[in-house]
């Protein structure tokens, strides 16, 4: 059985056993925030590895992960340029504008997503306005409709 005493700057673990281990510190040890204990660029490193949805998620957590989360700008590119295969002119021109990746990304997420599900037939059995279902149509450049009217006719 274990006890655990609180103090103002101690911790006191005792065991069955009788042995006992004495913690001192500013915090108690069972509250640390371990998260702000790892280099920022090993977090940077495992937060790399997240899809949009789940870094966006994770940056929700807590502030010391929105900060590193927010200020990593190699986080935000890597995921902006598989959007960039989509969407290469509004990407590039962000760029050209000085948008950070983030931005970029933000900005470009979206029509890259509708863009795919055109490309992919999604709509292609739309037969009025009012099948269209909500999130399917967003401002694209005319290059880009012309590349799902091509995909259009070919099915």
């Amino acid at each position: 059985m274990q006890k655990v005493c609180k103090r103002s700057k101690s911790a006191t673990f005792s065991s069955d056993r009788g042995s006992t281990l004495m913690i001192s510190g500013e915090q108690d040890p069972l509250q640390q925030n371990y998260t702000e204990t790892l280099p920022t660029e090993m977090s940077v490193r495992i937060f790399s590895e997240l899809d949009v949805r789940s870094l966006c998620q994770a940056s929700l957590t807590c502030r010391h992960w929105n900060d590193i989360i927010e200020g990593s700008d190699q986080l935000w590119r890597s995921h902006c340029l598989t959007v960039l295969a989509v969407c290469r002119r509004e990407v590039d021109g962000d760029r050209l504008d000085g948008c950070s990746w983030k931005v970029t990304l933000v900005r470009n997420y979206r029509k890259g997503c509708v863009k795919r599900r055109w490309l992919k037939g999604r709509y292609s059995n739309i037969r009025s306005a009012d099948d269209i279902p909500p999130n399917s149509m967003c401002p694209l450049d005319v290059e880009t409709w012309g590349e799902i009217l091509e995909a259009e006719l070919d099915r």
